[in-house]
């Protein structure tokens, strides 16, 4: 994971897993992506004994590091925020070869790697929106000359970040496509704007292939076109609704079978947006505001893998 001593508890997925794991009597090792090696065709990490405590004045004390090779392990979590970049492909590879040895990697190392989380969503067409995946201006252009009002947004992103809103004749189109392509020399992609977001971004919460019946509506503010809380949106939760539920279906059964155990959907109105499959949040908001326990959800389901009931 990212540096624990750097985390919102209040909000932090990761953190609610741990303490779910913790109250199972499981025990607890961190690392960091740094901590990770390969050596004489085994995978090792440097890591530190974990204990948490749901305390803001202080949530977590580290052991002293020691040495493990990754495959003396039940599970790994894998729970690096992006970006995604060649290091965290190479942090894929490392946990494959603990994978082949036994250990359960949530989630399967090579389904991270193969599915990005914009360009999956291309496996469910009849969910999405109108799109292009383009690095040519020209396409682009026309492409928002036919939509009128379009969210172009880069492929390895995360939060939110340059996602612009942008409508046909606006003068600043071209230098908008030149800065997210790169003077297209990066691919990049356009959805056709969906007004629903308005009503929220909603995040679904999907538990090896089966979705949490409450979503999280990440609701633009004021001042913004984006709803991830990370640029500024506020969560509000709320049941599934009928499309919600038939959107998780036509999903659910691709995500079980490429091992992807812990998932998040972001739908917008109708549409299927987005399917995050490295470190995908929203736990805390939703167990507090229904009183679930979505922690416990995902950790039954790792028992079950591992027939550890």
């Amino acid at each position: 994971m990212d540096p624990i001593a750097f985390i919102n508890i209040k909000k932090d997925s990761s953190f609610a897993m741990l303490l779910e794991a913790q109250r199972r009597g499981w025990s607890l090792f961190y690392m960091q992506q740094k901590d990770l090696f390969m050596t004489e065709q085994q995978s090792f990490a440097q890591v530190q004994a974990l204990t948490v405590e749901d305390n803001k004045q202080g949530w977590f004390q580290l052991e002293q590091a020691q040495e493990i090779k990754l495959a003396d392990l039940d599970v790994i979590l894998m729970r690096k925020d992006p970006p995604f970049d060649m290091e965290y492909i190479y942090t894929t590879y490392l946990l494959e070869v603990a994978e082949k040895q036994g250990t359960l990697i949530i989630n399967k190392p090579q389904s991270i790697r193969d599915c990005n989380e914009k360009l999956f969503t291309l496996a469910f067409p009849q969910c999405c929106p109108p799109l292009l995946v383009t690095r040519e201006q020209s396409r682009l252009l026309d492409f928002i000359k036919q939509h009128q009002d379009c969210i172009l947004k880069p492929l390895d992103g995360m939060g939110g970040a340059s996602i612009f809103r942008v409508q046909d004749k606006d003068p600043n189109n071209r230098v908008i496509i030149e800065t997210l392509t790169q003077y297209q020399t990066k691919t990049i992609m356009a959805q056709r704007y969906i007004a629903e977001i308005k009503a929220g971004d909603k995040r679904i919460l999907m538990v090896n292939g089966k979705p949490i019946p409450y979503a999280l509506a990440r609701i633009p503010s004021a001042q913004d076109h984006r709803g991830n809380l990370a640029a500024g949106g506020k969560g509000r939760g709320q049941p599934l609704t009928k499309r919600d539920y038939w959107i998780a279906e036509q999903v659910g059964a691709e995500l079980k079978r490429r091992g992807l155990f812990f998932v998040g959907l972001d739908v917008i109105g109708d549409y299927l947006t987005e399917i995050n499959v490295t470190s995908p949040t929203c736990i805390r908001e939703l167990d507090q505001q229904f009183n679930l326990n979505i922690s416990g959800v995902l950790f039954d389901s790792i028992e079950k893998h591992l027939d550890l009931n």
